[in-house]
């Protein structure tokens, strides 16, 4: 288990948006606090995981980039299950967190305090790329994607997942889940930065990466969980994405999902 600090050097038009940061800063020492501020992310991530584990096949010695890691919720089980884990957070003590679980729990994972950007400017890339409830909280979309597709292996996989922007995310997104329910604090999310699957498949494709799948995430009352659905795509939703072989031409006048 290894913990970096990158370069202070950032490209002039990051995608980090440092309000995002301050914001989470406020509450993260308590990642893996389950009642705490997170609590909803460990709901989730029974359902994120059969997902992740479902789409990646085989996880022993795949290298995955968990960009935007938080705590390490996720980065932590994939290297229990084999990976190859480097997770990014340009939240300081997110990644002090992350770090002292997993040195805690005995799990080589190398924790780094940065931004993706950064690992693209070296040239490194990975067999996995996850952007998990992280490109709500970027600025520039667009070259957040573009950045995801850099860093991704030419026969790799890239995983997004977010909100979309519907009358009901906004409903349960932000009215029921931080102002009704106290689930997140308010001010967590930001409804006019939700997108949509088809504007993220658009985004995707002109970055060079094809739509592979694309499902649900959705919460079940009566079980208490989340779950994934494979039609249900209104509130939370995965987006697989793989790059394109440069020996093919990305088709045109493609339908994307809505």
């Amino acid at each position: 288990m290894k913990q970096t600090r990158m370069s202070s050097k950032r490209p002039l038009r990051s995608t980090i948006n440092t309000a995002e940061i301050a914001h989470f800063s406020k509450d993260s020492a308590d990642w893996w606090n389950l009642d705490g501020a997170f609590a909803p992310l460990h709901r989730m991530t029974p359902a994120r995981m059969r997902f992740l584990k479902d789409t990646i096949g085989p996880i022993p010695g795949k290298t995955i980039l968990d960009i935007g890691c938080g705590g390490g919720l996720i980065s932590t089980p994939l290297s229990r299950l084999g990976g190859h884990i480097t997770g990014i957070d340009a939240d300081k003590q997110a990644i002090s967190v992350a770090t002292q679980y997993a040195k805690n729990e005995e799990l080589d994972i190398q924790f780094i305090h940065g931004a993706a950007e950064d690992l693209a400017q070296k040239g490194e890339t990975f067999d996995v790329v996850l952007a998990l409830e992280i490109i709500e909280h970027v600025d520039h979309p667009d070259m957040f994607v573009d950045l995801c597709a850099r860093l991704v292996k030419p026969d790799g996989i890239v995983i997004f997942s977010t909100l979309n922007q519907t009358w009901k995310s906004y409903a349960l997104g932000i009215i029921a889940a931080e102002r009704l329910l106290k689930w997140v604090p308010v001010g967590t999310h930001d409804w006019k930065k939700f997108i949509k699957p088809s504007e993220l498949s658009k985004l995707a494709e002109q970055s060079g990466l094809a739509l592979h799948d694309l499902k649900g995430m959705v919460f079940r009352p009566l079980k208490n969980e989340f779950d994934i659905d494979p039609h249900d795509l209104d509130l939370n939703y995965f987006l697989v994405a793989k790059p394109i072989s440069p020996r093919k031409t990305p088709p045109s006048k493609k339908q994307h999902p809505k």
